[in-house]
């Protein structure tokens, strides 16, 4: 598939653009706090990452056993514009809360 199809399928999830919105605010994040704040499952915030990644949204580094999520840099002005419209809408983003023990 084009990068720019998965793109534009990637934010056709209210959870996705919620979590995208999330990790915007919050910059650098370790996966378990998205899933704690959240207060969903692993595999599905997994899933919802993995499919950001692949739509060029997300970069990832581990450190340890952790995973860490922020938007990618430099990122292309499509993506960037998308950020920008995601930024103007009312969505309920939940309070950053803490699981890891790092």
């Amino acid at each position: 598939m084009n990068i720019f199809l998965k793109t534009i399928s990637s934010v056709n999830d209210e959870t996705r653009i919620r979590i995208l919105r999330f990790i915007y605010i919050n910059k650098n994040i370790c996966v378990c706090d998205i899933q704690t704040s959240f207060n969903m499952i692993q595999s599905r915030i997994s899933r919802h990452l993995n499919i950001l990644k692949e739509a060029g949204f997300l970069k990832v580094s581990r450190k340890g056993r952790w995973a860490y999520y922020s938007i990618r840099s430099p990122l292309d002005e499509f993506r960037q514009h998308i950020l920008k419209e995601i930024g103007f809408l009312e969505l309920d983003i939940p309070d950053f809360k803490t699981k890891c023990d790092v």
